[in-house]
């Protein structure tokens, strides 16, 4: 029996893909919900695994676009053969058939030097993927639709880092994940949101739409790009909770595995470019949400405490926002809202 395979339905504004990997080969055997093939969009990237087990006829190659609902191969139905090598993921090639195959191997071996020696070794030209272009086209619209600022200020993260230390080992015991920084300033900016509300808005033509709920999105990089899944209610969820929700969605994101709905309807972003290694940046806000908290890389620094000069592992925050929505008094209120719960940290946590 013969099985279509079908290019999935991806969300309702979604009509076309590009399919950007094949996990097999035209002709290969592929076991029943093993990857069989990778779809990129201009919002996510997804693996699609087989319906059944068979052989793989493919109808369609990679970097070609195609249409919600097309027929891009077949699967010839078939039971899992005896000497399938699933490494390979087709069947073992006979013996009397190795010299011919290794013939025909040394052949395009020898083809490939020659093509690469046409090929210029001071460029390489590779095609926008789909996600890249939407990435790049959000990027210039929020610069070009908005009134972008930037607000700056430090954060003594000494008190934090006792307090990680110290609640780690209980921490880990009781949920099954670590402790980390996310949470923490997940639930300095909810805090900060509740205390000056008028943040946790967006414009929508001649409206304002004050948002009543509190949805942050957390920037995940990836190989395909940025993406920024939301995690939902954080105002009703505990620091475990947010951690594994953090942790579950970066998974998801490097594993080509976030859906649509995981991206949706965030009312703030924070970015931690820290992790990279970053001192300062000027974080764009992710349309159209208001306003975007960057964290950085976190250095010891001389500073004054109580009238004298100590060494403490500070970070530099940085807050963009939308000024036509968010007047200057108003970040700086809220960046130091979120400086003052940080270097507070007991009053933010929630086990």
């Amino acid at each position: 029996m013969e099985i279509n395979v079908i290019v999935p339905s991806m969300g309702e504004s979604i009509t076309n893909a590009i399919i950007s990997n094949w996990f097999v080969n035209d002709g290969d055997f592929i076991e029943k919900n093993s990857p069989l093939y990778e779809l990129e969009t201009d919002k996510i990237t997804s693996e699609v695994n087989a319906e059944v087990s068979g052989i793989v006829h493919t109808k369609a190659n990679i970097d070609d676009e195609v249409e919600i609902g097309a027929i891009i191969a077949t699967i010839e139905e078939k039971e899992i053969p005896k000497d399938f090598n699933v490494e390979s993921k087709s069947p073992k090639i006979p013996k009397d058939n190795e010299s011919i195959v290794k013939k025909v191997e040394e052949v395009e071996e020898v083809e490939e030097v020659e093509l690469e020696k046409d090929k210029s070794d001071k460029e390489e030209r590779k095609k926008m993927s789909p996600l890249r272009k939407k990435i790049s086209q959000r990027l210039v619209n929020a610069k070009q639709e908005t009134a972008l600022l930037t607000t700056f200020n430090e954060v003594d993260m000494y008190s934090l880092m006792k307090l990680r230390k110290e609640k780690q080992e209980e921490f880990i015991g009781k949920h099954g994940i670590k402790l980390g920084f996310m949470s923490f300033f997940t639930n300095a900016v909810v805090k900060a949101l509740q205390d000056i509300p008028s943040i946790n808005s967006r414009i929508e033509g001649e409206y304002i739409i004050k948002q009543k709920y509190f949805d942050i999105g957390i920037a995940v990089g990836t190989e395909k790009g940025l993406m920024v899944p939301v995690v939902r209610d954080c105002n009703l969820k505990s620091s475990a909770e947010i951690e594994k929700s953090i942790s579950n969605y970066a998974n998801k994101a490097r594993e080509n595995k976030i859906e649509l709905a995981d991206l949706e309807g965030g009312v703030f972003t924070i970015s931690n470019g820290g992790i990279y290694g970053s001192m300062l940046s000027t974080p764009i806000i992710n349309f159209p949400q208001p306003a975007i908290l960057g964290l950085h890389n976190i250095q010891e620094r001389p500073v004054v405490v109580d009238g004298e000069i100590v060494i403490r592992p500070i970070m530099y925050l940085a807050l963009s926002y939308d000024h036509r929505l968010i007047d200057g008094k108003e970040a700086v209120s809220f960046l130091i809202n979120i400086k003052e719960s940080i270097e507070n940290p007991l009053t933010i946590f929630n086990d």
